[in-house]
């Protein structure tokens, strides 16, 4: 039982490293737009009603290109409403999800992730 109980856990803490990235689940709908040894540049587009599948992202900025309404299922079961306007711009901690389009426009951002590359971007640096 003692053993059960500490594979349940470490798979719980692993949970959200094993989800893949979104253009893998969901490469009808993201697209990478260009990788640097920083970040990655997506765009997403859904329409009125669709889903993802769950996926992670680690952490982000979205700029909303149109306006649009989602919610995002966390993996810890929680929801979050959102509602773009068109130019609005989040930063959003690393997180799995599931992403729902619930308003009447699709959904059309870009969002760039960060990598864990370990380097300073010289170009950030000292400013």
């Amino acid at each position: 039982m003692k053993l059960q109980l500490v594979a349940l856990a470490l798979l719980a803490v692993s949970a959200p490293c094993l989800a893949q990235d979104a253009v893998k689940t969901d490469g009808d709908k993201y697209k990478v737009l260009m990788k640097t040894a920083a970040f990655v540049y997506l765009s997403i587009e859904t329409v009125p009603g669709q889903k993802t599948h769950q996926h992670h992202h680690p952490s982000f900025v979205l700029y909303a290109l149109e306006p649009f309404e989602r919610i995002i299922h966390l993996s810890d079961g929680k929801n979050i409403n959102r509602a773009f306007k068109a130019g609005d711009v989040i930063w959003s901690p690393a997180q799995t999800h599931i992403g729902e389009n619930v308003g009447s426009t699709a959904t059309h951002a870009i969002i760039v992730e960060s990598k864990p590359s370990g380097k300073a971007i010289p170009e950030c640096i000292g400013k």
